[in-house]
Order: C-alpha cells, then structure tokens, then sequence
C-alpha cells in the first residue's frame, strides 16, 4: 500500500490567516454557506 505525501498549504500573501481560510472552507462545504454570506462573515 503506497501512503500519499500530502504538501502543506501555503497561504502566504493571503489576506486572512491560514486557520480562517480552512475554516471558511469547512463552513463553505459543511454547512453550504454561501460565498457571499462567508465574506460577510469575515468583514
């Protein structure tokens, strides 16, 4: 069995942090926020 290598995310010259953005992902899939509701969120 072969293990995939995963590469870590770079979020450099991002505007928010690293740990908002996966969890804008997580709402943006989980909860199905939308887009715009997520940008709303974060202003």
């Amino acid at each position: 069995m072969h293990m995939r290598k995963y590469q870590p995310i770079d979020f450099k010259r991002r505007h928010y942090e690293g740990e908002i953005i996966l969890l804008c992902v997580r709402w943006y899939f989980r909860y199905r926020v939308s887009y715009r509701n997520l940008s709303e969120m974060m202003e």
